[in-house]
């Protein structure tokens, strides 16, 4: 039993075990404008909502990421701004010894996936500050946004495998309460 705990001990100890870890997750930016407040409260229409999402990455130190997941929310009625939200979603990832193969797809689906749902709640808890209908982001798919990303770094590159940055875009669906409070 000492010889098998020691074994685990020098094998940590030469750092060849691959290690993903969060070590930090923060609100990296957010912004609420309302532009045509307060004559746009008196418009009956239903708003039209447009959302985008972005996923990003950088390296912090040797073994230190940090990863994003941005989005934009625009709602306007007619041709008039009812509101625009930007808010940015930020975690610190360790990750050391992980094959070249694995490393993309952790900064690009698994990193977004466990920021997105921090990133929801602070961007649904702003709206709800505007006194307006709620907005609730749908569930997002960060393997289908990266092998989507995947096929058109393969399509534009001639076909020689991932994408070279860490950066993707996309449009999301929602879910938007009509009545008007």
């Amino acid at each position: 039993m000492a010889d098998e705990n020691n074994a685990a001990s020098n094998n940590d100890a030469t750092g060849t075990d691959p290690v993903f870890a969060m070590q930090r997750v923060y609100l990296k930016d957010l912004s609420l404008e309302m532009p045509n407040a307060p004559q746009i409260f008196l418009e009956q229409e239903t708003p039209n909502v447009e959302v985008s999402l972005n996923v990003g990455g950088e390296r912090l130190a040797d073994t230190v990421f940090e990863a994003t997941v941005t989005v934009t929310i625009t709602t306007k009625i007619g041709d008039k701004t009812l509101y625009l939200v930007e808010g940015t979603q930020a975690g610190i990832f360790e990750i050391a010894n992980v094959p070249e193969e694995q490393f993309e797809p952790l900064i690009g689906i698994v990193c977004p996936t466990m920021l997105f749902p921090y990133l929801r709640a602070n961007v649904a808890d702003a709206i709800n500050r505007t006194s307006l209908p709620p907005l609730h982001l749908a569930e997002v798919n960060f393997q289908a946004l990266y092998e989507q990303r995947v096929q058109e770094a393969q399509s534009q590159a001639g076909g020689n495998g991932a994408p070279d940055s860490v950066q993707a875009s996309m449009c999301l669906p929602v879910q938007h309460v009509n009545k008007r409070s």
